[in-house]
């Protein structure tokens, strides 16, 4: 367990914040210079085939132990989230947990069981958290220390039984461009598994369905002292277009399996003003009714609009996996078995999200998402158990093993 944290521990402290302003890849430097580390680590472990491309992937494979054995692969990203800095983290080990609030640094910020109830379960366990000044980037260097140290101990262990074993390092996935640029050809797996989700027992073969609408308004722009009658405010269109959305279809007043829209951001100005919602949806028939109700809104104030215009673009982001990923129920069900041989309760749900497992799957890999063990994703108050991330591991190792056993029945 110590060379696991290690390794986590020293994947955090290299900044890889991924950048949607930019347009290369990946994004940011960062990303690659923790690639060219693992790819020395994964060069140690004298694994085949291990390959840097120019956009940032790494990849590398574990040769096969028996024969007859589909490859498999897991994949991890290297970029952390851009909601709160990834420079300069340090991180805080907090052993033997025992409840109450615990002290992120010395600027006053806490992790208190009061906002995050899921701590009171975890007392007794091994903890890492951040200072308070930055996010920790267990999303997803967990995954990848997780991994690796997966790897290090099938090479140890020749005599576990599995087929080639295929891992891929990803740039740019918190900004939706990990799977850009992934050649599924030369991963060569019949499916995989993404080690990017949160709590343990995590597995999950569904998510949204996903598209972006980005609304235009259009105004004039006129000297505000002669503006009388003629000035038309871009603004004041999208502040109305806004108020004909509806407030009980929006992420903070959903779960489950509701869908949502949701005013990510906003650009404003007098004469042109770009309201950008994400719209979420589990079944395609909801998604077509929220791409058709958007639009319908746009008619509708246009339609009331005596001066200035709205136009609407919409297009899509991913699909849900499940459709990809259930004509293949042995994907699911070998690491289902896997979690209950290891004493883990499979926590089988939907992503309210997505993965670059989304995408991949619909380009040919189907590619499920299992849990790090780790908590508070893209802010300040993340953490995560030493425990969850050691039967992270576990349950790598594990599924290595029942895809032999499968192959073999």
């Amino acid at each position: 367990m110590s060379s696991l944290v290690e390794r986590f521990l020293s994947y955090i402290v290299i900044d890889t914040q991924s950048n949607s302003e930019s347009t290369q890849c990946p994004s940011t430097s960062g990303q690659i210079t923790l690639a060219e580390q693992l790819k020395a680590e994964l060069s140690a472990l004298k694994l085949a085939d291990v390959s840097l491309d120019e956009n940032g992937y790494l990849m590398a494979r574990l040769p096969a132990t028996t024969m007859n054995v589909p490859a498999i692969g897991f994949i991890a990203h290297m970029d952390t989230a851009s909601e709160a800095s990834g420079n300069n983290v340090h991180a805080q080990l907090i052993s033997n947990y025992q409840g109450g609030d615990i002290a992120l640094g010395n600027q006053g910020e806490r992790l208190s069981p009061e906002q995050y109830p899921f701590l009171n379960q975890l007392i007794g366990h091994d903890l890492i958290t951040t200072d308070g000044s930055t996010l920790l980037g267990a999303d997803n260097k967990a995954g990848i220390a997780e991994i690796i140290t997966a790897l290090d101990y099938l090479t140890q262990h020749p005599e576990i039984d599995h087929g080639d074993i295929c891992i891929c390092f990803t740039p740019d996935e918190e900004i939706g461009r990990g799977a850009d640029r992934f050649d599924v050809k030369k991963f060569a797996a019949q499916w995989a598994y993404t080690i990017d989700g949160g709590p343990v027992g995590e597995l999950e073969y569904e998510n949204f369905n996903a598209a972006s609408a980005k609304v235009i308004c259009h105004g004039l722009s006129v000297h505000p002292g002669s503006a009388k009658d003629t000035l038309v405010n871009a603004m004041n269109i999208a502040a109305q277009f806004q108020m004909m959305m509806p407030s009980d279809e929006t992420p903070e007043a959903s779960a489950g399996r509701d869908g949502f829209y949701h005013l990510a951001t906003l650009k404003p100005s007098v004469a042109r003003t770009e309201l950008h919602y994400i719209l979420r949806d589990f079944e395609q028939d909801g998604m077509a009714r929220r791409k058709a109700f958007i639009q319908t809104q746009v008619a509708q104030l246009n339609a009331k609009l005596e001066h200035g215009s709205v136009e609407v673009e919409i297009t899509d982001s991913y699909a849900n996996m499940r459709e990809q990923i259930t004509p293949h129920p042995q994907i699911i069900t070998i690491a289902k078995t896997a979690m209950q041989e290891l004493g883990i309760k499979p926590l089988i749900k939907p992503i309210r999200g997505g993965t670059d497992g989304a995408r991949l799957s619909f380009m040919g890999l189907p590619c499920p998402n299992i849990f790090t063990g780790g908590y508070n994703f893209h802010g300040i108050h993340e953490c995560i158990t030493i425990d969850g991330m050691q039967q992270a591991v576990d349950v790598i190792i594990k599924i290595a093993q029942k895809t032999a056993q499968w192959a073999h029945q």
